[in-house]
């Protein structure tokens, strides 16, 4: 796993729904398919855990008939005929939405493009068994390790399948491995949890276990002996595996349903400042071999690269079809399917990278802090305002000093993302990157 999938019959189904629906007198439909399998082994302290296997298909029918619009589900054995009449009836009882409608024509890709999303090697649960052992194996032969969170190791598939009655009729499919490790550092009141992990598309580019593994024990080791830091504000720098937050907290603070629904803290801002110089913000749905791309959004139209923001300067909100028709926009096809509705969402987001080496970010602070991990919910899309548990490194005199733990770091989104400063380093294996972020200020409560 995971093996191509013949999706004969649900292209079959998708496009017999379409015909149904307007036989049964919807002025426009569409149906959607999205399928999975997936394989993964789980374990811990050298016994397996768990095996598990799955496949899912879920097909959905969106009728619009007259202003008005109904969706139902159902599995892939559902008589049409009687699907198409319930959704139709269910519409023409339902309050009218002047947004809700299919795209045009025009605006529908007709050659999706191939973006080398799907790798067909099989992985076997031996396989899948073996790799978690050896990660665990590796982080629990380094010298302060004493116990383990657990390792697995994953395969699996998925795609959509689309038809429209404005002629659209499209799929894709894309493959996804993963490798994950936890584990635990000293003994008693003063251990320590982190942990590793791989997901890439292609197996061949995944991270071996052994590297894996390693890398975790080193992140558990180092957070040994862990101190509260003083009360004050203090510059703050993020590793980029809790950077990436922050750029998934800016696409929620532009995405159009929430701007339509007045809640982000930068519904107001579009052409203005909202980020330092420094930051440029893009999203590239059309990324070869990139865990966010596809060849359409879940309406059948083809994205483009997009700069959100440009150096600093809010260019785009994120757009579906009916978002875009509530803000007075066209969509920029960026729909995704959620059950039988369609919301914008990002792509391949990225942060994109800065001039200095995270190296030189952190030498150029004389007392901060180094986040390594963020927990607890803390961010208010609709104030901008953020707090959140960290733990981390304290700096000094420009280097690492010690661990830290029990602290918590406060500000305001809008005055974060001014003081923002990239560095040079960016992983894009990720649909949502950022390279190592200094933010110049921000309040931390220790002891």
């Amino acid at each position: 796993m995971p093996q191509p999938r013949d999706l004969t019959p649900f292209i079959h189904q998708v496009s017999a729904l379409v015909d149904a629906a307007m036989k049964a007198g919807a002025d426009d439909a569409d149906a959607v398919t999205v399928h999975g399998q997936a394989r993964s082994v789980s374990v811990r302290l050298g016994e397996v855990e768990g095996i598990e296997a799955s496949e899912s298909e879920d097909m959905s029918l969106r009728v619009f008939v007259d202003g008005r619009v109904a969706s139902v589900s159902a599995n892939i054995a559902a008589d049409p005929d009687i699907l198409a009449r319930r959704a139709v009836a269910m519409a023409r009882v339902s309050p009218r939405d002047p947004h809700q409608a299919l795209v045009e024509p025009e605006l529908l890709v007709s050659a999706p493009q191939d973006l080398d999303l799907f790798d067909p090697t099989d992985v076997s649960s031996e396989e899948l068994r073996e790799t978690a052992l050896a990660m665990e194996d590796t982080a629990r032969a380094m010298n302060g390790i004493t116990n383990s969170g657990g390792a697995s190791a994953s395969a699996g598939s998925g795609g959509l399948i689309l038809a429209t009655s404005r002629g659209f009729l499209g799929h894709y499919t894309r493959s996804g491995f993963g490798r994950s490790v936890s584990v635990i550092a000293g003994e008693g009141t003063a251990m320590e949890r982190d942990y590793d992990f791989s997901h890439r598309l292609h197996f061949s580019d995944l991270d071996d276990a052994e590297t894996i593994g390693k890398r975790a024990a080193e992140r558990a080791i180092k957070r040994l002996g862990a101190r509260q830091i003083p009360t004050g504000r203090f510059p703050v720098i993020f590793d980029p595996r809790v950077a990436r937050g922050f750029a998934g907290t800016l696409a929620g603070a532009i995405n159009g349903a929430s701007v339509a629904r007045k809640t982000s803290f930068l519904r107001d801002k579009m052409g203005e400042i909202v980020a330092n110089a420094s930051i440029t913000l893009t999203d590239d749905p059309l990324r070869l071999r990139s865990p966010g791309s596809r060849p359409f959004d879940g309406e059948g139209v083809a994205g483009e690269r997009l700069v959100m923001i440009d150096k600093g300067a809010l260019r785009h909100w994120f757009l579906s079809h009916s978002v875009a028709g509530e803000l007075g926009l066209k969509t920029n096809g960026r729909g995704v399917r959620s059950g039988s509705s369609v919301m914008p969402s990002s792509t391949n987001l990225a942060i994109e990278p800065g001039e200095r080496s995270p190296a030189d970010l952190i030498s150029a602070v004389s007392t901060g802090f180094y986040v390594t991990d963020v927990f607890g919910p803390g961010v208010d899309l609709v104030t901008g305002d953020y707090s959140r548990g960290a733990a981390g490194f304290w700096i000094e005199n420009g280097a690492l000093a010690y661990p830290v733990a029990e602290v918590t770091i406060a500000s305001n989104m809008k005055d974060m993302f001014l003081s923002m400063e990239p560095a040079n380093d960016i992983e894009r294996h990720f649909p949502t990157a950022s390279p190592t972020l200094l933010i110049g200020d921000m309040t931390i409560a220790g002891k």
